[in-house]
């Protein structure tokens, strides 16, 4: 029987790389946000995503998988996927609906904070095949997307635009905390690891 050779401490260090850079650019995505620059958060919450799924796939990659990983992931999602696009939200359009502007915003935090505690406490449990709820990355995609779009709506829609983000931001809230389930596509990856 052949033994496995120890992975190198230095290899663990990568995939917290890219769960750093998510969280960075979630951190950065509330100062482009403070700043006026609204487009540009929006775009850094897409890049986050982008770190977020890179740091799950070089974990697999390369073997490192650890509960350290998925507790620091779970820690810098809350901020780049929950807090980032709330206050981007707030910042771009719920500001002006007063405290019900701040309970939306609120509400869209504490469903992400609640579908990453669910997700961390079934990781082992529920098929690796579905995710139950939204996904708190996709949630945070579909604020900023909405974000950067709003510009091409149909002129008739140009003085609704403000409520129909108050609406995007309330159901992405609430569909990460449903129980409906979405394909998670892990198990049809598209890179594998192989021998070299």
């Amino acid at each position: 029987m052949q033994e496995e050779k120890p992975v190198r401490r230095g290899v663990y260090i990568l995939p917290n790389l890219f769960t750093t850079a998510s969280l960075f650019t979630g951190f950065l995505a509330m100062l482009l946000a403070v700043q006026g620059n609204i487009e540009g958060s929006a775009l850094a919450i897409l890049f986050s995503s982008l770190m977020d799924g890179l740091d799950g796939k070089v974990a697999r990659l390369t073997n490192t998988a650890s509960e350290f990983g998925i507790q620091y992931d779970s820690l810098a999602d809350l901020v780049a996927f929950g807090v980032a696009p709330a206050f981007t939200s707030w910042m771009w359009v719920l500001e002006g609906y007063g405290k019900l502007g701040i309970g939306v915003a609120f509400l869209y935090v504490a469903c992400t904070a609640l579908r990453l505690a669910r997700f961390n406490v079934c990781v082992t449990t529920v098929s690796k095949k579905f995710f139950v709820g939204l996904p708190c990355p996709a949630a945070g995609c579909a604020v900023a997307m909405f974000i950067l779009f709003s510009s091409y709506l149909p002129s008739w829609l140009e003085a609704r635009t403000p409520f129909l983000g108050l609406v995007v931001t309330f159901v992405m809230a609430l569909l990460m905390v449903s129980r409906v389930r979405y394909f998670s596509f892990k198990e049809y990856g598209f890179l594998k690891t192989h021998a070299f």
